[in-house]
């Protein structure tokens, strides 16, 4: 039965929307991928990321200047966490050390510090290689300014190593308005978070599935798609795809190239 579903589902692409912000990049494998097989790629945020009011913070009895050390595993936590910061009037002194998850984090905190005179421990590419720089450090006091929506890995490795530290939320994570879709059809939907699969029920509770493929990338999106009773036609990252690009190829590879 379960194959039989599978085949019936396996229909020629003409249009992918993808729940993330369009790249910068114009080398993007998303371009690619449209001009190599004539599909029209579209990219809609399903999420969009709020501050959090000053008032609001208070209420955390956070004291920054207690910590010693920044976790930062995005851009959006540095925007929001030195906008409170400011809103607060609390400058960071010079002996702060920060932990980002990635270069890309870490050079985006030169809109903020001067980073020759800081103290920056930067990852290779995710949490994993983070955590083994926080090892070496296990003496510092934490923060990690977060969204209220966010993964457990870091919180969880922290708290059963009897790490000190707090979480900051200082940004929220919420549903974007997207009304202007609701009479626009795509043959596949990619998604990359349990929140963008929150905001496609919040947007459109009525939602049917039918002939629209639901592409996903990591184990806990995959699992939202599966809870809201929606069939998972694409999953990323796979061995031979660890991308959600490559995962949509492999789909499109069989579904267009085999009709």
């Amino acid at each position: 039965m379960t194959e039989t579903v599978v085949i019936d589902r396996m229909r020629k692409v003409k249009s992918i929307l993808v729940t993330q912000e369009s790249p910068t990049d114009p080398t993007s494998p998303y371009f690619k991928i449209a001009e190599k097989y004539s599909i029209r790629v579209d990219f809609r945020p399903f999420i969009q990321v709020e501050a959090v009011p000053v008032k609001e913070f208070r209420k955390q009895k956070i004291e920054i200047l207690n910590y010693t050390a920044i976790i930062f595993t995005s851009r959006n936590a540095v925007d929001h966490f030195f906008s409170l910061s400011r809103e607060l009037k609390i400058e960071m002194p010079p002996g702060m050390k920060y932990f980002c998850i990635s270069e890309q984090t870490s050079n985006y905190l030169q809109k903020y510090i001067v980073i020759r005179k800081r103290k920056i421990f930067t990852g290779l590419k995710d949490t994993r290689d983070l955590l083994e720089i926080i090892k070496k450090h296990k003496n510092e006091k934490f923060l990690f300014p977060c969204s209220d929506i966010r993964k457990n890995d870091i919180p969880d490795f922290l708290r059963e190593n009897n790490y000190q530290f707090s979480e900051a939320i200082t940004h929220h994570t919420v549903a974007a308005d997207l009304s202007d879709l609701k009479e626009v059809f795509y043959d596949i939907l990619a998604f990359f978070s349990p929140s963008g699969i929150h905001s496609l029920y919040t947007n459109f509770p009525d939602f049917k599935q039918n002939n629209t493929r639901i592409a996903a990338f990591g184990p806990a999106t995959a699992k939202a798609v599966r809870d809201a009773g929606l069939v998972l036609d694409i999953e990323a990252p796979l061995l031979n795809a660890p991308s959600m690009t490559g995962a949509l190829e492999l789909y499109i590879k069989k579904a267009n190239l085999s009709k």
